[in-house]
């Protein structure tokens, strides 16, 4: 399968999140139990999470007793993970000065596509401490062909170029760029992948919210970003019964020096 378009070289996408950063903290999803029980696992004491965005992930491990520093490139991201009693730094990872830091456990959640591939993977690995573990993970979320004929007619409404977005991630994901990148940077003896599977169910304003913090969507003009919310919503109250119910799962990559 084809590589698809490298995500992290369109700066305007992967900087777009800090205008919609409170409907980013209060409708994207967080991650299983079962992949935070695996992190925990580790025993880590320091954790460095890059891209923390909003802290979804952050949150959770702060909450079974990790001490996490977060790297976050948006401001207003930023806020909203301080907001939360989060310490984040705010920078790219790539430019971001670890000053002689280093850390039991490097986590990225949904955000490691917007980091250069040449630049990544062997930063990463040199601030693990001996034993040290990069955890890179990403939701992914499918609807069955039923749900997405009833919600094609607003996508090819108002944003046509939208009509393949699960196709898009499907291929992300089974292509696994991101885990041939890491295991081709030669800064790690052992790469492996796990998948979280889950299933959600969402309310036609969450779900409407959810995808509206989407990149993709980000990058609509804001007159018709809110027309193809407008139109999915009411798509999903009046077929739907006014619930969206997705299947998928968390993927991951493990990497260890």
């Amino acid at each position: 399968m084809a590589r698809p378009e490298p995500m992290h070289t369109n700066r305007a996408r992967a900087e777009s999140f800090g205008a919609v950063a409170a409907n980013y903290d209060r409708y994207r999803p967080g991650y299983p139990e079962a992949l935070i029980e695996d992190l925990v696992a580790l025993a880590p004491t320091d954790v460095l999470d890059i891209g923390c965005g909003t802290g979804k992930a952050a949150r959770q491990l702060v909450a079974r007793g990790m001490s996490v520093l977060g790297v976050e490139i948006d401001p207003g991201m930023a806020a909203v993970a301080r907001s939360h009693g989060l310490t984040v730094e705010v920078t790219g990872f790539e430019q971001w000065e670890p000053a002689g830091r280093t850390f039991d456990l490097v986590t990225c959640a949904q955000a490691w596509h917007w980091i250069d591939p040449a630049v990544g993977p062997a930063k990463a690995a040199g601030l693990l401490r001996p034993g040290g573990v990069l955890a890179l993970f990403w939701n992914h979320e499918e609807l069955d062909a039923e749900t997405r004929r009833v919600l094609d007619p607003a996508f090819r409404a108002h944003a046509p170029e939208l009509l393949d977005v699960s196709k898009q991630d499907r291929a992300r994901r089974e292509a696994k760029p991101y885990f041939a990148d890491v295991r081709a940077s030669g800064a790690f003896r052992s790469v492996q992948t796990k998948d979280y599977p889950f299933e959600r169910s969402y309310t036609a304003d969450e779900w409407v919210g959810t995808v509206g913090t989407h990149s993709d969507h980000l990058q609509l003009e804001p007159a018709i970003r809110a027309a193809l919310a407008d139109a999915l919503r009411d798509v999903i109250v009046d077929r739907l019964g006014g619930t969206i119910r997705t299947t998928g799962g968390t993927y991951s990559i493990w990497a260890r020096p």
